[in-house]
Formats: C-alpha cells, structure tokens, sequence
C-alpha cells in the first residue's frame, strides 16, 4: 500500500510532463524578401503647391510565425520597407521632387480556417514611418521631414491550393491607422526656427480625419521545394493634414520577391521529429 501511494502520483506526475512535451510544437518562420516598382503621384505643400507623379521603387522584408501561445490560432507579423520616389511637377514636368521613406512595423493576427483552403485574418498592427521629401529648387527650404507611429486595425484573408505538385498561396491584406501621433510644423516654419528652439505644436494626434492611409496587398506565392517565388500588387493611399500643410501620396507598385520558411533549432537541444509543425499561414 506504501508502494502504491509513492506510485501513483509519480506515474501521474511523468503523464502529465510527457503530454506538456508532446504539446510543444515547432514553429517554422515564413520570410519574404522583395522588390517593388511602380507609379507614384505626391502632392506636398510645404516644398510647392503643384502635384508631381513618377516613379517609386521599395525594398521590403516580412516574416510571420507562429505564436507560442495558441499557435494554430495567432500569429505575429513584423516587416520593414525602405521606398524611394523620383517624381517631376504638372504639367511642365521641368523641376523634380525626390521622396525616401522608411517604415517598421509589428503586428499580430487571429486565424479562422474556412473550407476549402481559405483562412479569414484579423488583428492589428503597430507602425513607425520616417522619411523626407526633397525639392532642389527651394533653395531656402528644400526639405520636409516626417514622422509618425500609428496603430489600427489589420484584415486579410488566403487561399492555398495545391496545383499537381506545387502548392500556391493566395493572400490579400488591408490595413487602416486608426490613432497615433505625427510631427508636422506650422504653416512656413523654417527647420532654421526648430532648430533653435520653436518646438511648440510640431507634434499631432493622428486620426483619419487629419492621417488617413490605407494599404492594400494582394500576392501569389509559388512554392518551389524549400523557397518560393512570390508576386503581387500593392496599392497605397496616404493624406495628412495639419496646419494648412497637406500632404498626399498615392502609389501603385508591382511586387516581385522570394519567400522561404525555415526552423531555427538549438544544437545543444534534442527535439522529438514526430513534433508538430505549425506555419503563421
């Protein structure tokens, strides 16, 4: 009886580490690297009243994975995007405007698997964007910085299929800042003022009313063994306004990248292979 009573909870005790080991799942990291080109129209009132259009192109890096808590139901996503513009004034197109711009951003997202292939996103996301604008003629001021971090909310949705041997995947994605703040100065305030002191008013709440963007992805992903190919379209609306500054941008860009998904596992730790596998998508 002794025996039994030391036993029992023993055997209880390894039941349950065993089952917290065969739960633990691996979680793969899905990265895309990619590059983008494509039309843009800007209009910025600080440097010149007139609209300008060309070209812009962006490098961008994404990865999502799983997270540790409810893998098959949440995943992370974290990106970054350097942009450069290069566009000239309407319609005399004879003086040039230079925009470049970076972005960092975090999210996290919920997945609802539907028949057929098909999962529904939705979540939210966090965003750091600095960049400057550029104007050669305006010799006394020639450029506009800006700035923000903003939040809101994220959707999406993707199919995957398998045509023969090789697996596709379909993903769109649509986000819309909803608060934040930006710097904006006033209204023909020289960074020569800022500099020596006037930082009154340069920071703004953000909200779609004064800071509206909207982003829209749409891609294809090819699976070609361990990586892939991935290509899509991108489509970007942004407009502030803040002390009789206005600032817009609209770009069109066509995205063409790889992406590949890989484990990053500890030598010094050996792990069961018949563990689970569970992929951000």
């Amino acid at each position: 009886m002794n025996i039994r009573k030391f036993l029992l909870p023993a055997v209880a005790a390894f039941s349950v580490v065993a089952g917290a080991q065969n739960s633990e799942v691996l979680r793969p990291v899905y990265a895309a690297y990619t590059l983008e080109a494509g039309s843009s129209h800007v209009a910025e009132t600080y440097l010149s009243p007139l609209h300008y259009d060309g070209w812009t192109a962006a490098l961008r890096y994404e990865r999502a994975q799983a997270m540790k808590f409810a893998p098959e139901q949440w995943h992370m996503e974290l990106g970054g995007r350097l942009a450069l513009d290069r566009t000239l004034n309407r319609p005399a197109r004879n003086v040039e405007e230079w925009r470049l711009n970076l972005e960092l951003e975090w999210g996290m997202m919920h997945k609802w698997r539907m028949p057929e292939g098909v999962s529904l996103l939705a979540g939210g996301f966090t965003r750091l964007d600095a960049g400057v604008f550029y104007l050669a003629k305006n010799s006394n001021n020639p450029a506009a910085a800006k700035a923000s971090w903003t939040l809101g909310p994220r959707i999406g949705a993707i199919w995957t299929h398998r045509f023969g041997r090789l697996p596709v995947m379909l993903r769109y994605s649509a986000d819309l800042p909803m608060a934040g703040v930006f710097f904006s100065p006033a209204y023909g305030e020289l960074y020569y003022e800022i500099y020596l002191g006037n930082h009154s008013g340069l920071v703004r709440g953000a909200w779609p009313g004064n800071f509206f963007r909207f982003d829209n992805d749409l891609t294809v992903d090819l699976r070609f063994g361990a990586t892939g190919l991935r290509v899509g379209y991108r489509a970007c609306v942004f407009s502030s306004k803040a002390s009789h500054i206005v600032t817009r941008t609209v770009s069109h860009t066509f995205i063409f990248g790889i992406t590949g998904e890989w484990l990053s596992v500890n030598r010094d730790k050996s792990f069961e292979p018949s563990l689970k596998i569970i992929s951000a998508y």
